[in-house]
């Protein structure tokens, strides 16, 4: 599903990813943890295709056997609002829209017809449970709840990767429980396959690899 090899990233004079290789294989749930600076979030970004990386002769990403590189700025917006979700550490939600409206705007983005994209983002709420919030303002939502409305806007497209970054960086250890469980009852039941950035060493090892790193480079 992710075939990252030899990742490089420089900003200006400072080399953030100094040779990253990482291999995810589809339904895997692979944790990313490292001091604050390491790189974790800039090698989501790259994973994202919202940031790019600095190409070396050998250096290659396939993101579901496809290699975004050679993909135009218009190629690389498709496949990042149909094949990835995004889940963040503050929910990033818009507040002047309700919980249904947010959710919808990927879809809306794919240029999905209103009433299939609500339809399945009613589906969504009632998976997560939040099927008596869907008229709400995200002012309105717990830190959980909003994480929970931040994830069904990840999965309404039906992506193939998930990229979290710090997702329950914001939220109490009972709602990072239960956020980390319903990362793997997503795994168990449509087979997502996600890389998560996280602090939170405990519920990393939930995954099913966690790999740390440290001065620019996977240990």
């Amino acid at each position: 599903m992710i075939i990252a090899e030899n990742i490089h990233k420089f900003y200006e004079n400072n080399h953030i990813l100094k040779g990253i290789n990482l291999h995810v294989d589809k339904g895997e749930i692979i944790s990313l943890v490292g001091a604050s600076g390491a790189g974790k979030t800039t090698l989501l970004q790259i994973l994202g295709t919202i940031d790019k990386f600095d190409k070396k002769e050998d250096s290659k990403l396939l993101l579901k056997n496809q290699d975004i590189s050679n993909f135009n700025e218009n190629q690389l917006a498709n496949f990042r609002n149909c094949e990835i979700g995004f889940i963040f550490q503050f929910h990033q939600l818009l507040p002047e829209f309700n919980v249904l409206e947010n959710i919808c705007i990927p879809a809306f983005i794919k240029k999905t017809p209103k009433n299939i994209a609500e339809s399945k983002a009613d589906q969504l709420m009632n998976y997560l449970g939040i099927s008596n919030r869907s008229k709400n303002k995200p002012k309105e939502l717990s830190g959980g709840e909003k994480q929970r409305v931040a994830v069904a806007r990840a999965l309404i497209n039906e992506p193939s990767i998930i990229l979290a970054d710090e997702p329950s960086g914001n939220l109490d250890s009972n709602a990072s429980n239960k956020l980390h469980e319903l990362f793997l009852s997503l795994r168990k039941d449509f087979n997502y396959t996600f890389v998560i950035a996280t602090h939170n060493i405990s519920l990393a090892k939930k995954s099913d690899r966690v790999l740390e790193i440290k001065d620019g480079k996977i240990k």
